[in-house]
C-alpha cells in the first residue's frame, strides 16, 4: 500500500497517473530478487536482488538521454558517474544493487550492451555503464557473491512501462530504513505548465535510525520498535523526467532531490552514501550522425516552470522515500535476523 493510500499526502503538487517514476513516458523498470538460504542452518542467507532503470524502450547507446549527477554524501561505490558529468549523458541502463555485487552487475549490463551493439569497441568507442549501490549486509550475507552477471541482464530484460514493484524487492531485498523494512520506493508529480511534463522518483532507501523518521509530521506514531543500529547504509535516487532540460539544469533538479530527503529526517550521514542520478527524455542524442552542431530545446532558467520541477524533484524524493518504508514488508535473512515492516497504523 502506498503512503498515499494511508491518508499521508505529501506536498501540494499533483501525483502523475500511477504516482510512479514510469509515469514519464518510455520510462521502464525490471527487478531481479534474490532470496534463499546459503546453508543448511540458515546462517548464510541471499536477501538482494538487481533493479534497472531503462530511460527509453530503444537502443539506449544509439540514443542517448540527457544526464547529470548529484553526490550529497559521497561514501559509495558507484560505477560511470564521472563520464556522466563530463559529457552530459546517460546510454546504458541505470543498475541498482548492493555494494559488493557492482563488479557483477557492471560485467552483466556491459555484456548485454555489446550483445546489442557489435561495434561497441570495434568501430566505435567504448560505453559507460551506471551502476549504484547501498549496503545490505545486515540481511544479505554479501560476502557470498550471490548476485551474478546473469541476473543484471535478467533486470533489463524484465523492464517493463507498468507501475513498479515496491518495497522488499530487486536491490531493494535487503535494504533497512530508519529502523525498519525499505527498499525501492517511487513517486510522480504532474508539473503543468504550457504543456505538461512529468517528474519521476524512484529511490533505493537504506538509511537512517529509527529515531530520526519525522513520523509526526506525517500524522503517523513513532515507533518504539526497530533497529536503532544497522551497517551504514546510503540512498540512491533516480530522478527522470520528460521536461525539456539541459545536464546543467538537470543538476539543479537533482540537488533539490536533498530537499526531499531532508525532509523525512536524514542528515546524510558519515557513512551513507547518499547520490542523485537525473535524467530527461526529452532531448535524445544520436550516437552516429554527420551534424557537426546539436540542437535541442530546454526551460528558460527564469521561467516560472523551473521552480515548478525543483518543487516536484522535492516532494516525489520525500513520497518515495515513504513508498519504500510503506510498501515493504517484514523481511527475514542471515543469521536468523528479521527487520520489520513499518507498522503504520
Amino acid at each position: 500500500m502506498k503512503i498515499r493510500d494511508r491518508g499521508v499526502v505529501v506536498g501540494r503538487m499533483s501525483p502523475g497517473s500511477n504516482n510512479c517514476i514510469t509515469d514519464v513516458p518510455g520510462v521502464k523498470v525490471g527487478h531481479v530478487t534474490l532470496d534463499f538460504p546459503l546453508d543448511d542452518k540458515g546462517e548464510e542467507y541471499a536477501c538482494t536482488g538487481v533493479t534497472s532503470i531503462l530511460p527509453h524502450g530503444g537502443n539506449l547507446f544509439k540514443e542517448k538521454v540527457t544526464a547529470a549527477s548529484y553526490v550529497l554524501n559521497g561514501f559509495g561505490k558507484t560505477t560511470g558517474l564521472v563520464q556522466v558529468n563530463e559529457l552530459g549523458t546517460i546510454e546504458a541502463p541505470i543498475m541498482l544493487t548492493n555494494t559488493f555485487a557492482v563488479p557483477a552487475v557492471t560485467q552483466g549490463t556491459l555484456e548485454y550492451m555489446l550483445a546489442e551493439n557489435e561495434e561497441i569497441g570495434e568501430t566505435t568507442g567504448t560505453i559507460n555503464i551506471v551502476v549504484g549501490e547501498c549496503n545490505d549486509s545486515h540481511l544479505n550475507s554479501i560476502r557470498h557473491f550471490s548476485v551474478k552477471p546473469e541476473h543484471a541482464k535478467q533486470a533489463i530484460k524484465k523492464a517493463s512501462t507498468l507501475p513498479a514493484e515496491e518495497g522488499a524487492v530487486g536491490a531493494g531485498k535487503g535494504m533497512v530504513c530508519f529502523g525498519h523494512k525499505g527498499g525501492i520506493g517511487t513517486a510522480s508529480r504532474a508539473v503543468k505548465s504550457a504543456d505538461t511534463y512529468t517528474v519521476g522518483c524512484m529511490v533505493l532507501s537504506n538509511f537512517g535510525k529509527k529515531e530520526e523518521l519525522m513520523a509526526g509530521k506525517y500524522g503517523i506514531e513513532s515507533i518504539k520498535t526497530g533497529l536503532s543500529e544497522t551497517a551504514d547504509g546510503s540512498i540512491i535516487i533516480i530522478l527522470a523526467t520528460d521536461a525539456p532540460l539541459s545536464d546543467r539544469q538537470l543538476l539543479r533538479l537533482a540537488k533539490r532531490c536533498g530537499i526531499g530527503l531532508g525532509r523525512t529526517g536524514s542528515h546524510f550521514s558519515h557513512g551513507s552514501g547518499d547520490i542523485v542520478i537525473a535524467f530527461s527524455t526529452a532531448n535524445q542524442t544520436s550516437h552516429y550522425s554527420n551534424e557537426f552542431i546539436l540542437s535541442s530545446r530546454q526551460v528558460r532558467d527564469d521561467h516560472p516552470l523551473m521552480n515548478e520541477l525543483f518543487t516536484a524533484a522535492a516532494e516525489a524524493t520525500e513520497e518515495a522515500i515513504l513508498n519504500s518504508l510503506s510498501q515493504a514488508e517484514t523481511t527475514k535473512g542471515r543469521k536468523g535476523r528479521r527487520v520489520e515492516a513499518y507498522p503504520f497504523l
